[in-house]
Order: structure tokens, then C-alpha cells, then sequence
């Protein structure tokens, strides 16, 4: 089952989501631009150096882990947004090649930079997860040995 929205794109139908209708798209594209539109609000105002959009997410990550929003309520476009992923990426792609000439001429400072920052990436990445692992291991033992007593 599918819901179509135009006849080149059509959202997946979860069969235990009530919530795949069109007055409910309304209201998942509503929830989506409010919590872009709020971050948006909280970078004017507070002149923040980080994009809205990325805010945006925070807040509504946030509002989802409060159940505020249920997931069903948005599943359907983030669904639909996720499977069509690869169309955003498009104009950057363009984009860039109209710099082409600056990207050769700086070719080696650019695969540096993008070299020095991947591996150090790697290494933050691997060391926050020891140590997340460990801790999640040293609850482990305590509800364990908790459960044995």
C-alpha cells in the first residue's frame, strides 16, 4: 500500500499507523517546518553559530524522546524524505563543480584538512565508544550482582 502525493512520488504505508492520511500529512509537514521555523527563531534571536536546520532536528529529537510527538505522527514524510535522500545532495554537487578551478588550485590544503579531520574523527569516535562501553558494562555488573543477592 502506498500514498501517493504526486505520480512520481508516493510515501510507504505503515499498516499500523491511523496517522497516513492527508489531513495528517498537514500535520507531519507542519510538525517538520515548526521545529525548523523554532530553530530558525533560536539562531536570530540568540546568534548561535550553528545552522538552524541542525537545531531544528535537536529540538524535534527532543520533543520525540519527551513523547511530546509520537513517531507515528511524523513517520510518513521522514519515511518518504529518507528514501528521496539522494535528491538533496544534487545541488551541492552541482555547486561545487562551478568552483572547480578554486578546488584544484587548493587540492592539497582541501585532502589535508579532510585527511587530518577524518582521522581524528576516528580516534574520538572509538575512544567515546571504550568508554561508553565500559560504563555500560560496569551497569551491567551492577544489576547482576544486584540480581544475585
Amino acid at each position: 500500500m502506498r500514498y501517493s502525493l504526486s505520480a512520481n512520488y508516493s510515501l510507504p504505508l505503515h499498516p499500523e499507523n491511523e496517522y497516513q492520511t492527508q489531513d495528517n500529512m498537514v500535520r507531519q509537514c507542519f510538525i517538520l517546518f515548526g521545529c525548523l521555523a523554532l530553530g530558525e527563531l533560536i539562531v536570530s534571536i540568540t546568534g548561535i553559530k550553528l545552522p538552524a536546520s541542525i537545531i531544528g532536528m535537536l529540538i524535534l529529537t527532543l520533543l520525540l524522546k519527551l513523547k511530546v510527538v509520537k513517531l507515528e505522527w511524523v513517520r510518513g514524510l521522514t519515511d518518504f524524505l529518507i528514501a528521496n535522500l539522494g535528491f538533496f545532495f544534487v545541488p551541492p554537487g552541482v555547486a561545487l563543480m562551478l568552483y572547480f578551478d578554486l578546488i584544484k588550485a587548493e587540492i592539497v590544503p582541501i585532502a589535508m584538512a579532510t585527511l587530518l579531520s577524518t582521522i581524528i574523527v576516528l580516534l574520538i569516535t572509538g575512544h567515546t565508544h571504550q568508554v561508553v562501553s565500559k560504563g555500560e558494562n560496569k551497569v551491567r555488573e551492577k544489576i547482576h550482582n544486584k540480581k544475585q543477592e
